[in-house]
């Protein structure tokens, strides 16, 4: 497949921003049950800024993707049965109660509306509940949007789904280390052990999903293509006249060497770098986090785009380019 760029920007963006909110809720929940110690002062607020700007940013992303954007807003008509719809409306459900929360926490308008047994449960626990719903509902969506198409084989894998959920708080945790360094170092343990464990789950996953596609045999041939069964068919031309559709959407003219290149620079700059720069940070560490996070989300970058040269289109069997 060609990669799409606005796609790859959006997806890891919107990843991110998912996995930064996760983060620093969940940390919420752990003081709540006295698991962490609590803050000197709440940072929840700016980290929710900031994880809306990464969802904002990607949907922004996302139009550059559309021939006609003024009429995007028809992609939500098909929820029924697309995918695609679906993230259409999860996205801004997501964006929205994020926002809801960050101002709650701004405007320090939180009040407590009922407990369960001795723990408080506030407004903006009940908001960021919400946000938390829609986010693993967004994850599900981008995922299946790719996942649910049986004809590209490289796609059509649980591998898809967990990778997506699991590359996307990786890079969420790891930015919340950052923040965490930044303002001072609150919980920066859970957030950098978490952002490690995550980052290394997400490793393991990706590896068996790339052993899972190169034991793919395609099951199309040159003969099934064209519905012509002589055993010595030889295509010498590509298999239109000129350029169409068909040929510049999902056909790509990366060459096996840049192919290789790609699988190894996403592996060792978006999991195995990432990994080794947090395990040797720590608190007053800004500039080695930083470093983390940079080679991870460029890393998680090239993985998307490495996602999409790898799939391949039982189209091109036919629409092919012979050298």
């Amino acid at each position: 497949m060609k990669p799409a760029f606005s796609v790859i920007f959006l997806t890891t963006l919107i990843g991110a921003g998912q996995g930064l909110f996760l983060a620093y809720y969940s940390a919420g929940w752990l003081v709540m049950l006295n698991i962490l110690p609590a803050p000197s002062g709440d940072y929840s607020a700016r980290a929710a800024i900031v994880s809306l700007l990464l969802l904002a940013a990607g949907l922004l992303a996302s139009f550059f993707h559309l021939g006609h954007p003024e009429r995007a807003w028809r992609a939500a008509t098909m929820w029924r049965t697309s995918w695609l719809s679906r993230e259409v409306i999860a996205l801004p459900v997501v964006i929205a109660s994020v926002f809801l929360y960050a101002c709650i926490q701004l405007l320090a308008v939180d009040f407590e509306i009922f407990r369960l047994g001795r723990l408080p449960v506030s407004l903006s626990t009940l908001v960021g509940f919400v946000a938390v719903l829609a986010i693993v509902a967004l994850f599900a969506c981008t995922a299946m949007i790719y996942a649910c198409l049986p004809f590209l084989r490289q796609w059509h894998s649980p591998l898809t789904v967990l990778n997506f959920f699991l590359m996307g708080c990786a890079s969420g945790f790891t930015l919340a280390s950052l923040l965490s360094v930044a303002g001072g170092g609150a919980h920066f343990d859970y957030f950098c052990s978490m952002a490690i464990a995550l980052t290394l789950a997400a490793l393991v996953s990706r590896w068996f999903s790339l052993l899972r596609n190169r034991r793919l045999r395609s099951p199309s041939t040159l003969q099934s293509a064209i519905g012509i069964h002589h055993p010595s068919i030889r295509q010498i031309a590509q298999g239109a006249m000129g350029g169409s559709f068909n040929t510049r959407a999902f056909i790509h003219s990366y060459g096996p060497a840049v192919v290789r290149l790609a699988r190894r620079g996403f592996l060792l700059a978006g999991f195995v770098l990432p990994l080794l720069l947090l395990s040797i940070s720590g608190e007053a560490s800004l500039v080695i986090v930083s470093l983390a996070l940079l080679l991870q989300m460029l890393g998680l970058m090239l993985e998307r785009w490495y996602f999409f040269i790898e799939a391949e289109h039982p189209q091109n069997v036919y629409y092919q380019m012979i050298s």
